[in-house]
């Protein structure tokens, strides 16, 4: 049966800002209003005497404007380039978000629109993410941007800046037209995450169709973090249509499914069966008629946190936290996250849609923000938006009525132009810094 519902001191200008110790050995930056003016240009008389109107463009549609005078700042020159292999000591494990991101070959990092499992045992963390290191073009005038599949790439890091390549772990079908891989269908925003069970590294993604008629998830499963992944199968979830979508392991074992549906006019929230391949029946209809889409949920004391994106194509759109105190929920809107940078910026969440939100061994309070910064004219070079997410306390006032105030942590996630995370987040037994 489906049931369903409807201080740390921040430069920020302002915000009165708490100071947490936890993170006093944060190095801020805050972002100037980054503002191009056109060019000045002699004005014609009308001879007509009537007032010459002009539309006011909003931040997301210049953002997609090829000829934007601001593009510079959406993405940044290639040779501010973050490289691991020739960087400055005083930039080496500074985040630099929009900017270009290298891995240790060189080569800009191609893992968008996916997620991080960290593998305790070898305090390694593993980035998975689409490989779109293709060509982009629209099959018509009017239809999406895209890029033939390639597949699923995997970065593995000790210390969340400096990646290495791993190779593509689930590669396009170049000759199966009827395969879900094949090359001219979609695949995004894959998932991993560990089988405690069957020791099965498990990866569900979205696969469709050119025409994204298909709305269905796929399956994959590999014996170890970095492939090959050996693809299973795939199916609409519950039988109804699949579009955007993330995994989530709880604390005892339990995994969940959470994904757009409905024409991407609600999120659906599955519990997945004990060895992560299939779904329970049991699902719940949440933020019905809202159209979010990229869910990233994350736990903080014991309640359930997700980060979404409402549905604007490759356009960026404002961010919204969501909680509950059970994954099947009901869930409660707290607002936009985002803090910092300008009125453009927070509305548009940095001109980014985020894909995921990882928990910081040993850091109870500090969250990383991953978020894609989408570049429909060349989605290859698409660029990551790393932010600091940060849990700073109560929320201000009640939410809604029908709830008790207060339950829910403030769900702030932070700009800046650069920065890292805390000198004293020791991993491995040797401090990022050094």
């Amino acid at each position: 049966m489906v049931d369903r519902e409807a201080p740390f001191q921040f430069p920020i200008a302002g915000v009165v800002a708490r100071r947490l110790p936890l993170y006093s050995e944060f190095e801020e930056f805050e972002e100037k209003a980054a503002e191009f003016r056109s060019p000045r240009t002699k004005r014609r008389r009308n001879p007509s005497n009537r007032p010459h109107r002009t539309r006011n463009i909003s931040a997301a549609e210049d953002f997609v404007n090829p000829s934007s005078l601001k593009r510079p700042l959406y993405f940044p020159d290639k040779a501010l380039a973050v490289n691991p292999l020739q960087c400055p000591d005083v930039d080496r494990y500074h985040f630099y978000p929009g900017r270009e991101w290298r891995d240790t070959d060189g080569k800009p990092i191609q893992a968008h629109g996916g997620g991080i499992l960290f593998v305790p045992e070898t305090k390694t963390f593993y980035w998975y993410g689409e490989n779109k290191d293709g060509r982009t073009y629209r099959l018509q005038k009017r239809s999406v941007a895209r890029v033939d599949v390639i597949g699923i790439s995997c970065y593995s890091s000790k210390d969340l800046w400096i990646w290495k390549n791993e190779g593509i772990v689930l590669g396009a079908e170049k000759v199966n037209k009827s395969h879900d891989l094949y090359v001219s269908n979609v695949l995004e925003r894959p998932k991993v995450i560990f089988n405690d069970k069957t020791k099965q590294y498990v990866m569900w993604m979205h696969v469709d169709t050119a025409n994204y008629s298909k709305a269905s998830v796929g399956l994959a499963i590999s014996p170890t973090p970095v492939g090959p992944f050996t693809y299973l199968y795939s199916g609409r979830p519950h039988a109804y249509e699949s579009r955007d979508m993330t995994l989530f392991k709880d604390d005892d074992g339990e995994a969940y499914l959470v994904y757009s549906s409905v024409d991407n006019s609600e999120l659906h929230i599955g519990v997945l069966t004990d060895d992560y391949l299939n779904l329970e029946r049991k699902m719940r209809s949440i933020m019905v008629g809202m159209h979010r889409e990229a869910p990233a949920v994350f736990k903080h004391r014991g309640m359930y946190y997700m980060i979404t994106s409402g549905c604007t194509g490759w356009a960026p759109n404002a961010a919204l936290a969501h909680s509950a105190e059970s994954m099947l929920g009901p869930w409660v809107t707290l607002g936009n996250p985002c803090m910092g940078g300008n009125e453009d910026f927070r509305q548009t969440t940095f001109f980014s849609q985020g894909t995921f939100v990882l928990p910081l061994p040993g850091l109870q309070d500090l969250f990383l923000f991953m978020a894609d910064r989408w570049n429909s004219h060349d989605l290859k070079d698409s660029r990551y938006v790393w932010l600091p997410l940060t849990m700073d306390g109560p929320v201000d006032e009640p939410l809604e009525d029908d709830f008790e105030f207060p339950l829910w942590s403030r769900v702030s996630i932070h700009w800046h132009r650069r920065w890292r995370l805390p000198l004293s987040w020791n991993l491995s037994g040797v401090r990022v810094n050094e």
